[in-house]
């Protein structure tokens, strides 16, 4: 896949996603980059420095937490803990990280699953809208791999997620 079709897909993944969370009573920032084709994502600038900023910021009441949409195919099959496993950009977990640390506001993973199939892996992947906090998740990588990504992977196995939304009761929320 292609970056224009993997930005497309992303940019579903985060509109369901969003959709999702609004039937929940949320309301939803989505944070975007403010000069266009950069190739760098949203930015928070702290006091000191910046870091990459998650897809959206939401809040429901006195209640708010970024929010990190992911949008994929399938979980991986990975043999050597023989689990399913989910992963994301290692620089931009660092980044999240920092964002964790430096504001009040409690980072979330939320991964949407098709229940396809990964390159290598059996075809009966859970499928649904999984996700974690990211001061669970920190404690609980599967691995990290410099093999894929620009910079290596971190992923997390199925299991360290709840799974938040089953897959055919995230269909209505497609557009």
């Amino acid at each position: 896949m292609g970056f224009s079709e993997s930005l497309q897909m992303g940019q579903a993944g985060e509109s369901i996603i969003s959709r999702w969370l609004r039937s929940r009573g949320c309301a939803v920032l989505p944070v975007y980059e403010k000069i266009m084709d950069t190739g760098k994502g949203p930015h928070l600038f702290l006091p000191q420095g910046s870091v990459i900023a998650p897809d959206l910021f939401v809040f429901k009441g006195h209640d708010a937490w970024w929010i990190e949409a992911k949008h994929k195919e399938a979980f991986s099959w990975y043999r050597i803990t023989s689990q399913w496993v989910t992963g994301i950009d290692l620089h931009h977990y660092e980044q999240y990280l920092r964002v964790d640390e430096m504001t009040p506001w409690p980072v979330w993973l939320l991964f949407l699953h098709r229940g396809g199939q990964a390159k290598d892996s059996p075809p009966n992947s859970p499928a649904g809208l999984f996700g974690q906090t990211l001061e669970l998740l920190r404690h609980q990588e599967n691995h990290r791999s410099d093999k894929w990504g620009k910079g290596g992977m971190v992923y997390w196995a199925c299991n360290s997620l709840l799974l938040l939304e089953s897959l055919p009761n995230m269909t209505k929320f497609h557009r």
